[in-house]
């Protein structure tokens, strides 16, 4: 196509500069224009980021009046529904940042309006592109495990809590699992082709973010920073879920897949206290399996690359606006996800287990 894309942002926190760095090294792309909220951040942002051609706003029903090819969203958890909707309606493709919603009503909200309005909703769940997390993919479905039984995924942090908008249940709807949970979910959720959930049971504390020895915000801390859930789903697969902010322990353990023919061990990349969840790279890949009569494990070589996974995800939807390909990160899919956070969240209230609520 000879004419560039036209793309906008809503929304001008961190998360937006990253956007930007992403889209400026796409020739056919230029951003057009800005949005915040807040009076005359956009126009600072602008200013800091260079974009001297794109004009400031200060709320996005103003901007999507533009004539403009696709947005990003890097607004709070509690602006993604209303956001998104908006734009989708105003005939704009849409990249938003994670997690898709704060509650399941808005997330199923968002999805019917991405397919009456034609246009695309992806999610930005980077850890997809890296080489390896695909390489995890291919194994499982390739049939060498066998029939997948059991599954156990999440991560922990020693510290690693959050503040401001994170804790605050009105506007992020969840804590840790929505956070950094929505990561884990997604890695062991995409490995295994996104099966369809049937009921949750869990639990979930906060006995850190309200202890102002942990944390500063103590007093206004709403959400949970620890969770573990027990997933059903059909085709007699369970998934061990477990996510922390804050623990006193190194780790929460590896994912595993556990097959009738074999299993697999997945270890995270990184080291320290926020390392250990699922937000990144993978560390290491090992086959567990028996061969001749005995035991044996075969660690899988890893791919190495120097992929800038962020930039991946924005130059994947920019690349599917202009040759009008499908959602790369699809809503329909991470809808699945947010159904089972919202199950998490009313089986831990409740003390009971709780069925998925997943229209058909």
């Amino acid at each position: 196509m000879s004419k560039k894309l036209r793309i906008g942002i809503i929304g001008t926190g961190g998360i937006a500069k990253a956007h930007v760095n992403a889209y400026k090294k796409l020739p056919y792309v230029e951003i057009v224009g800005v949005a915040d909220v807040i009076a005359g951040k956009a126009l600072a942002f602008a200013q800091a980021e260079g974009l001297t051609e794109a004009a400031p706003f200060n709320s996005h029903t103003e901007l999507l009046r533009m004539d403009l090819d696709g947005v990003s969203i890097c607004t709070p958890n509690v602006s993604h529904h209303i956001t998104t909707v908006d734009a989708l309606r105003a005939g704009k493709n849409v990249l938003l940042e994670k997690p898709m919603s704060v509650t399941l009503q808005e997330g199923l909200d968002m999805t019917r309006t991405a397919k009456e309005s034609g246009k695309m909703l992806t999610l930005g769940f980077q850890p997809r592109y890296d080489p390896n997390m695909k390489l995890l993919q291919t194994i499982v479905q390739s049939g060498r495990l066998g029939n997948v039984y059991y599954v156990e995924t999440g991560g922990g942090r020693r510290r690693g809590m959050p503040g401001g908008t994170f804790i605050n249940k009105k506007l992020a709807g969840a804590g840790a699992m929505a956070d950094i949970g929505c990561y884990s979910l997604d890695m062991a959720l995409n490995t295994l082709g996104y099966p369809r959930p049937l009921t949750v049971s869990a639990y979930t504390t906060n006995h850190f973010g309200t202890n102002s020895l942990y944390h500063p915000e103590a007093s206004k801390f709403e959400v949970e920073d620890f969770g573990v859930a027990m997933v059903r789903f059909e085709n007699d697969l369970v998934l061990q879920f477990k996510i922390s902010w804050a623990m006193h322990m190194d780790t929460l353990g590896p994912t595993m897949f556990l097959g009738t023919d074999a299993g697999l061990k997945v270890l995270p990349a990184g080291t320290g206290p926020w390392s250990g969840v699922w937000d990144g790279s993978v560390g290491s890949i090992t086959l567990f399996h028996d061969e001749f009569g005995g035991h044996t494990s075969t660690p899988i070589p890893l791919v190495e690359h120097q992929l800038n996974l962020f930039d991946c995800k924005v130059h994947d939807f920019a690349e599917a606006v202009r040759d009008a390909k499908p959602a790369p990160i699809p809503g329909d899919q991470i809808l699945i996800q947010q159904a089972i956070i919202d199950g998490v969240l009313r089986s831990a209230d409740s003390r009971r287990e709780v069925s998925v609520e997943l229209p058909e």
